[in-house]
């Protein structure tokens, strides 16, 4: 079965979900409002190449310590409602369908929190995702499990989302012929170049102009009209 494979944040949706993640926290109580110019200075460091994930990690889930798994995954039906799903294209919602038409199996790859993308992608009715996975505080008696703050694995960013994707595919028994990626991104050159389809949607600058020099689809769409915050 012929995989289309998707980025997440700029991608299918208009805007990156893990700062969205971050506003919520401030609008609902749980950060501060300088933990929004805190996500700022880490996403210039993504833009420029130099994030380190486990500190941004860390960062992102420091107003979550004292809640338990279960607790931060009840937060996200109303984070999608309010603030995600607003942001989604019309048009990937309407790519994701004629890929399930032509029998391609989807997947979301992500360098965003798995709580996050997994609650998109439930959103989107992608089954398949592949995100940073996060290390659990053990159980105790009386306590439920938490999130230590600490990315488990390798975190699926940059070469380490093709890590993550050959280890899926072995997994599942898949292969990358006949692979499409989307992606809006330079940080996700590894992939783009390692399938056989590489789709450069609603790509920077930069991925734009490497798209048309090297002759790879490119496609851009009109951002949705809504009204959840930046």
């Amino acid at each position: 079965m012929a995989l289309a494979i998707f980025d997440l944040d700029e991608t299918l949706v208009a805007g990156d979900s893990a700062s969205l993640f971050c506003r919520f926290l401030v609008d609902h109580g749980f950060a501060g409002d300088d933990f929004v110019a805190g996500d700022r200075a880490f996403s210039e460091q993504y833009s420029a190449g130099t994030l380190d994930m486990r500190d941004y990690v860390r960062f992102q889930l420091a107003p979550l310590a004292h809640l338990s798994t279960q607790q931060v995954d009840a937060l996200m039906p109303v984070f999608i409602k309010e603030y995600l799903a607003p942001r989604v294209y019309t048009d990937a919602r309407e790519l994701l369908a004629a890929c399930r038409a032509q029998g391609k199996r989807l997947v979301i790859i992500s360098a965003t929190a798995a709580f996050i993308v997994r609650a998109i992608a439930k959103e989107l009715g992608v089954e398949d995702v592949l995100a940073i996975e996060l290390e659990e505080t053990p159980a105790t008696e009386g306590a439920d499990t938490g999130y230590s703050g600490e990315v488990s694995g390798v975190p699926s960013f940059r070469e380490g989302k093709i890590i993550r994707l050959k280890a899926w595919l072995e997994e599942q028994g898949e292969s990358m012929d006949g692979a499409y990626f989307y992606s809006d991104s330079m940080n996700d050159l590894p992939l783009l170049e390692l399938v056989e389809h590489p789709v450069a949607t609603n790509p920077d600058q930069s991925l734009s102009e490497l798209a048309l020099s090297r002759g790879w689809q490119l496609i851009r769409w009109p951002a949705p009209a809504c009204a959840a915050p930046v």
